[in-house]
């Protein structure tokens, strides 16, 4: 398709002389095939230049007299006229003569004529594609709206009133639209389209996509074109797959995809795939990719894929003697690296009627460094089935595996490492290697983590395993929390670590704090709060867990909260009382002046009230002033971050009956938020301290009545 590329690449620089020249060219050739044409004139009709080329697309009729397939001949000669802007007699003879040769029969051919322009000859641009669309056009059939109305469903047609009735995807409620406006914005769909399917009855296409989802991918990619892996999500998640199943059904798609000979998958993720337009074995795919010459590495890489993907390729004995031969001819290369040779072996290995498993373990025991081996291994299945070998093979296994253990980065492999040195029974030589952890956490940050999660599980028999060890480790944890959050490195393990401490409500500080000593619980709190990427919501969490465990801890952090006083506030109060500092600054303090003045102008300021009210208004506003700009330096911004639900506190609203039975509900903010026509109360009220740190079920007496809490919810979820 050597023209489709020039006439994009001219389209592509707004080239139209250069256009036009290769289009006339096209024109006149005698080597063209119909699909290209089709793509020729549909990359001219999305085009800015469409409006230029009108005058001149009449010469691809000459083309169009020789196209054999009659399909062929519909879509160009509908393109034709799509794009035409001359109007001539001899467009007009020849749409006249397609229409009657297509619909001999149609009982409103005249009609039609007359609404797509031929029959009084003036403008009949898009005549053949209108007159299919008013052909489509009966109840129950499907049309595409592209000015915003999507899918849409034909209820009712009339070519009397010259109207439509749809129902669309988009807009609610039946919509009519006229037939000159259905030419300019609706498209045709065949009942077996991907929107038709899905619009029409979801529930079936959704059975449909759970039974056969390489099928639906087809369907899709045939109708809209080449789509990423997003794009897809687009179309199919919530509107056919309910988004809490999406993760699962993409993953067996996606799996489906990769057997499927019609679906050319993308290298990564910002590619498309494509719909092929003829089915290509696995083997072809294959061995094109190899012609590329690519690295050993690469192909190492290709053929663990194809291998385990594919594996059903292999019974064909040819193929596989052919994929022999060609991993035999890379092991003949010189000077192969160790690591390649033994992944090429495997492979070997793994052929179906093969037994090379003494080449192999031969290799892995005259190697000197076997860890430098293993890690320059990149696949992690080969990774682990060379240290299955090395466990079997190797006297000084447990050497090599105690050497790996916080060099590999895979915690896939770690846990096997882990496992066999745990099954030899090396309990002691394992926890001095383990102690190097605690004593260097900042070393091993990764692995540190990783074997936290592990010592969590109390059901294991691991080292430190117990309340001792889990304690030494949890230190260790906020230790390395601290120095990391302050690494843009590691950025995506702090996330991680704070996820982890955070998780089901603080699950594990609450665990372990349970089980700590006061002391230790002490140095928790002093190094969580050293932590900078822990909010001040989760510390304040954090402390009331300690408390929770050792009241004594509560006496401690009120004295150290009194210090500071916060003034809690939502945004939009604190947006009202800086306009307001600025206001007194800015307006009604000038405004004072000048009264101060004139009342000054009056004379005798000892009888002079304007005077002295004046004096005593600047006192006011001073004060004011003064107290707000103090409050406003204590001010902190409540987010849905800051508030629990676990105990009555700030920013949660709080349903309670009294004694009566009566239901009451109460909203606790900031004494700027306070408003008691919609039983909005400061944190700082009696009331609100009555209740505070009481959680749902738990009663609170005030003013000689008791309450009882019946629920707890955080003021932001109903904003």
């Amino acid at each position: 398709m050597t023209y489709l590329k020039d006439i994009n690449s001219r389209i592509e620089d707004n080239d139209y002389p250069g256009f036009l020249k290769i289009w006339e060219e096209y024109c006149y050739s005698d080597d063209f095939d119909s699909p290209e044409f089709i793509k020729i004139l549909e990359s001219v009709k999305k085009s800015p230049l469409v409006a230029k080329f009108g005058n001149h697309v009449e010469k691809g009729l000459a083309l169009w007299e020789k196209i054999q397939d009659p399909n062929d001949a519909h879509e160009v000669l509908k393109l034709i006229f799509d794009i035409q802007t001359t109007n001539s007699d001899k467009l007009a003879t020849i749409a006249l003569e397609f229409l009657t040769n297509k619909y001999p029969e149609d009982p409103n051919y005249q009609e039609k004529l007359r609404l797509i322009g031929l029959r009084g000859g003036e403008n009949f641009q898009g005549a053949i594609s209108n007159y299919a669309l008013l052909t489509h056009m009966k109840k129950g059939n499907f049309v595409f709206h592209h000015g915003g109305w999507g899918t849409s469903e034909i209820l009712d047609v009339s070519l009397i009133r010259e109207e439509l009735s749809l129902e669309c995807e988009y807009v609610i409620g039946a919509k009519s639209l006229s037939f000159s406006n259905a030419f300019k914005t609706l498209i045709p769909l065949v009942p077996d389209h991907f929107l038709s399917r899905r619009f029409g009855n979801p529930d079936l296409f959704e059975q449909q996509a759970r039974e056969n989802p390489s099928e639906i991918i087809r369907v899709l990619l045939r109708d809209l074109g080449p789509k990423t892996a997003s794009e897809i999500k687009e179309e199919l998640c919530d509107l056919v797959i309910p988004t809490k199943d999406w993760n699962r059904w993409w993953q067996t798609a996606r799996h489906k995809i990769k057997k499927d000979t019609k679906i050319e998958s993308p290298k990564n993720l910002k590619m498309p795939f494509r719909l092929r337009e003829e089915e290509i074995p696995h083997e072809v795919s294959f061995y094109k990719a190899l012609e590329s010459k690519p690295s050993i590495p690469d192909t190492i890489q290709m053929v663990y894929t194809f291998m385990r993907d594919f594996s059903e390729t292999l019974k064909n004995k040819e193929f596989k003697s052919s994929l022999e031969t060609k991993i035999k001819s890379i092991l003949d290369s010189e000077n192969l690296p160790e690591e390649h040779e033994l992944q090429l072996l495997f492979f070997i290995e793994d052929l179906p009627g093969k037994n090379e498993k003494s080449s192999c373990n031969t290799l892995i025991k005259e190697m000197e460094n076997i860890p430098s081996l293993i890690q320059k291994i990149d696949i992690i299945a080969f990774k682990k089935r060379a240290l299955t070998v090395v466990r079997k093979q190797r006297k000084d296994w447990k050497d090599i595996f105690f050497s790996l253990l916080f060099a590999i980065d895979q915690s896939l492999i770690r846990d096997y490492l882990l496992s066999e040195i745990v099954k030899s029974e090396s309990i002691d030589e394992l926890k001095l290697k383990l102690n190097e952890l605690l004593v260097h956490p900042l070393s091993y940050p990764e692995v540190f983590i990783w074997y936290f999660q592990k010592i969590l599980n109390k059901k294991t028999s691991l080292p430190f395993n117990d309340s001792e060890g889990r304690a030494l480790f949890f230190e260790g944890f906020f230790v390395l929390l601290d120095h990391l959050g302050r690494k843009q490195d590691y950025r995506d393990l702090t996330k991680k670590m704070v996820a982890l401490l955070l998780q089901n409500r603080y699950k594990i500080v609450r665990d372990i704090m349970a089980e700590s000593s006061l002391e230790s619980v002490q140095e928790f709190l002093l190094l969580a709060t050293k932590c900078e990427v822990l909010s001040d919501h989760d510390i304040k969490i954090i402390h009331s867990l300690a408390e929770v465990v050792y009241p004594a801890l509560s006496r401690l952090r009120k004295d150290e909260e009194s210090e500071v006083e916060i003034v809690w506030s939502t945004q939009e109060a604190y947006q009202r009382v800086k306009e307001k500092i600025e206001r007194i600054a800015t307006v009604e303090t000038v405004e004072n002046v000048r009264e101060i003045e004139e009342a000054r102008s009056h004379g005798d300021l000892r009888e002079n009230s304007e005077f002295k009210s004046a004096l005593e208004k600047r006192d006011r506003l001073q004060g004011e002033l003064k107290a707000l700009s103090s409050q406003l330096s204590k001010a902190r911004i409540l987010t849905h971050a800051d508030v629990t639900t676990d105990v009555v506190g700030i920013g949660v609203i709080v349903e309670c009956k009294d004694s009566k039975e009566n239901a009451l509900r109460f909203t606790i903010l900031g004494p700027w938020d306070a408003d008691a026509e919609k039983n909005i109360i400061s944190f700082q009220s009696k009331m609100a301290q009555a209740m505070k740190g009481k959680a749902v079920g738990e009663s609170f007496n005030f003013q000689g009545e008791e309450f009882v809490i019946v629920d707890i919810q955080n003021f932001f979820d109903e904003k």
